[in-house]
Formats: C-alpha cells, sequence, structure tokens
C-alpha cells in the first residue's frame, strides 16, 4: 500500500507552461476590468464627501440661526449671507472654508430657506447653470 502511494506522488507533475499562461491571461483580463471601477468607486465617494460637508455646512448655519437669530441682519428683500467667519466655531475639519451661506427668510411665514455658494459642492449638486445649490439640492444628490 505504501509502494503505492509513493508511485502515485512519484508520478505527479506542476502545471503545464499552457495552463500557466492560461492563469495569467485570466488574470490579466479581470484586473483590466476591475482596475478602472476602482477608480469610479474612489471618484464618486470624494464627490460623495463634497456634497456632505456641503450639507454639515447648512446644518451649523441652523444651529448658529437657532442660537443668533435676533442678531442676523436681513436685506429689504430678505436675504443674509454667513460665511466661514462667523460658522467656524461651528465647523470643525471643513476642507473648503471658502463657502457662503445664504438665508432667505420668508416675509409672510417668517421661514427660513438655506442655500450654499463658493463651495465645491455646488458644481455637483446644484441645478444646472446655477451658482448656488439648495439644501434640497445637496440632498438629492447625496441620495444618488
Amino acid at each position: 500500500m505504501i509502494k503505492l502511494v509513493k508511485k502515485k506522488l512519484k508520478d505527479q507533475r506542476g502545471l503545464t507552461l499552457v495552463e500557466l499562461l492560461a492563469v495569467i491571461v485570466i488574470l490579466g483580463i479581470i484586473s483590466a476590468i476591475a482596475v478602472p471601477n476602482i477608480g469610479n468607486v474612489i471618484s464618486n465617494s470624494k464627490d460623495k464627501a463634497k456634497v456632505a460637508e456641503g450639507l454639515q455646512i447648512i446644518e451649523a448655519a441652523k444651529l448658529y440661526v437657532a442660537n443668533n437669530g435676533d442678531s442676523i441682519t436681513f436685506d429689504k428683500d430678505g436675504k443674509a449671507t454667513l460665511d466661514n467667519n462667523t460658522l467656524g466655531s461651528y465647523l470643525d475639519h471643513v476642507k473648503d472654508n471658502s463657502y457662503v451661506v445664504n438665508l432667505t427668510k420668508d416675509a409672510n411665514t417668517g421661514k427660513i430657506s438655506y442655500s450654499l455658494s463658493s463651495h465645491e459642492s455646488v458644481a455637483l449638486a446644484a441645478k444646472s447653470g446655477a451658482s448656488e445649490a439648495t439644501e434640497q439640492d445637496l440632498v438629492d444628490y447625496s441620495k444618488k
């Protein structure tokens, strides 16, 4: 019995050159498909991070308004702006500090709507040609 097992082990061979080439070709095809897709995933996640940062800025503006609403001066059209100098203490680790949050106060209801301009997320989420992105634009983009 032991002699039979030893004989079988001696007769075994490794991979042939053709089998090895087939494996290499298959791996090449898989990598040619996978690498561009991984690049798209990375790009999409960076875009979503920019939009999430835009939403974070708008949430900070809401907190600021809740705490300091009486000190905000709206113009005759019911508009006001907040920037990094105003909201800086409400935000941590924002990469793009050149943002402006635009506040619009409805004259009838007193409700304030928020939009963002001068931020990287505006180019991604705003309606075509718009120079600012509303809070809803940012939310809609993040759900994609």
